[in-house]
């Protein structure tokens, strides 16, 4: 979604004319009729079954491609499997799983899981956007980032995928780097040399489709690895995509997020921050998250979504990023 707090790393949020023709638009259709309403909650049972059922939303993915929802099916998935045991159970309210603005217009799900105390892992998000363009198209953004407490100086992971059409997308896939590269060499060649992440960039360059994408923002630029995958891809056809999604974007990411998974979420002995460190690293942390929240979510939520749930959404994404722990 584009309320995707890792979304300001590198999204074209705010800047995209597709997406400024989508907050200019007034009267769309309206969503399918299974959209889920918060009024329907009459008891806890039913809280929590439609608390369940609004798990089942974000991991449904309903507005994407078959290969596109496949693929962030597929890293949720790898995600939770291999952090099940290190992660608390999503406790996001039902407004903030799931919300829509008035004009039916606008869809968006959020889901956070809050790491143990004793886990490296922060907490992971995912999200999904879906905004219907007064063209009759739609925007869709789906979103999966990592964060990692200041005990560990490990790259974070995030990735977006932006489709402004079937044949249409941009993708910027990294593991940011949480250390200056120039002042720390080993960091460097421990989590971007060894682990050949750049051969995945250029797997992708050879998709004859593939275009570099730059982000507007300087400020996004300065802090994203040598290694990340910024792409502009647009096809002839549907099917196309299909297949560039399903063969080469997919494999791309999977392959990152397994290095990531391999590499940095595993803290092993030796890999501990000292306690001068983890202050350095909790503030450069919490400076980064707040910084990509104006960015990312302040201007564009409230347009999108109208003040008051934009509101709720970016308090409660500010709660877990200020919340980072050692």
């Amino acid at each position: 979604m584009a309320v995707v707090f890792s979304h300001g790393l590198s999204s074209p949020l705010s800047s995209s004319s597709f997406l400024t023709a989508s907050l200019q638009s007034s009267s769309l259709t309206r969503p399918p009729s299974n959209s889920v309403s918060v009024s329907a909650f009459t008891t806890p049972f039913r809280m929590e079954l439609d608390n369940n059922e609004r798990r089942r939303k974000f991991i449904e993915f309903p507005y994407v491609s078959s290969s596109h929802k496949k693929l962030m099916v597929d890293l949720v998935s790898m995600v939770e499997t291999r952090l099940d045991s290190q992660l608390l159970p999503c406790t996001l309210p039902p407004d903030v799983q799931y919300y829509q603005n008035q004009n039916d217009t606008s869809h968006a799900s959020l889901h956070i899981r809050s790491g143990h105390p004793s886990s490296p892992i922060d907490f992971i998000l995912g999200s999904w956007i879906h905004c219907q363009l007064p063209t009759g198209g739609a925007l869709n953004i789906t979103s999966l980032s990592t964060y990692l407490k200041s005990s560990t100086d490990s790259p974070n992971f995030f990735m977006d995928i932006i489709r402004s059409s079937p044949t249409s997308l941009v993708l910027i896939l990294d593991i940011p780097p949480r250390r200056d590269l120039a002042l720390y060499p080993d960091y460097l060649k421990k989590y971007y040399e060894d682990t050949n992440l750049e051969a995945q960039r250029q797997v992708l360059e050879k998709v004859p489709e593939f275009k570099p994408y730059f982000s507007p923002s300087l400020y996004i630029r300065a802090f994203v690895s040598p290694t990340v995958i910024t792409a502009r891809i647009e096809s002839d056809s549907v099917e196309r995509m299909e297949e560039i999604i399903q063969d080469h974007v997919g494999v791309v990411a999977k392959q990152v997020l397994e290095t990531w998974l391999d590499t940095c979420a595993v803290v092993e002995n030796g890999d501990e921050v000292d306690e001068n460190e983890r202050e350095y690293l909790q503030k450069r942390d919490l400076l980064v998250r707040s910084k990509t929240i104006e960015i990312d979510l302040a201007s564009s939520l409230p347009r999108l979504f109208g003040p008051e749930t934009a509101d709720r959404i970016i308090t409660t994404i500010q709660k877990y990023s200020s919340a980072s722990s050692s």
